[in-house]
């Protein structure tokens, strides 16, 4: 990875660290760098018939714990991520699982009003 110090163009009112810097990324290798949130795993899948978009938990002996249906992607993954705590659970261990389950939950958010078929990663 390699840093640049140097304040970004784009920033016009905003002050930044005196520590702060540009951190280029390397490139995410799906299989390489894939590791398993060991809390849950998940199933997505859209309602056409009710405009809904449906979410399994599952658990590593393959038995869904719960499904969570909704329009929109944010009311899901808050209402997934809000039940995991009240009820102390630990679905999702790994900030990059939470992070893909939002990515595909707005992927089929968007295929849903699209009308276009959904395919989760």
């Amino acid at each position: 990875m390699s840093t640049v110090k140097e304040r970004p163009a784009w920033v016009k009112d905003k002050k930044v660290a005196d520590d702060f810097e540009v951190i280029d990324v390397p490139r995410w290798d799906d299989y390489k760098d894939f590791k398993t949130d060991m809390g849950s795993y998940v199933l997505i899948k859209i309602y056409r018939d009710r405009h809904e978009i449906g979410v399994a938990v599952c658990d590593y002996q393959h038995t869904i714990l719960k499904e969570f249906r909704g329009r929109r992607a944010q009311d899901i993954y808050v209402a997934i991520f809000n039940f995991q705590e009240v009820n102390k659970l630990a679905w999702f261990n790994r900030f990059d699982h939470a992070a893909y389950v939002g990515k595909e939950l707005k992927k089929a958010e968007i295929c849903l009003a699209l009308g276009s078929d959904y395919y989760q990663e």
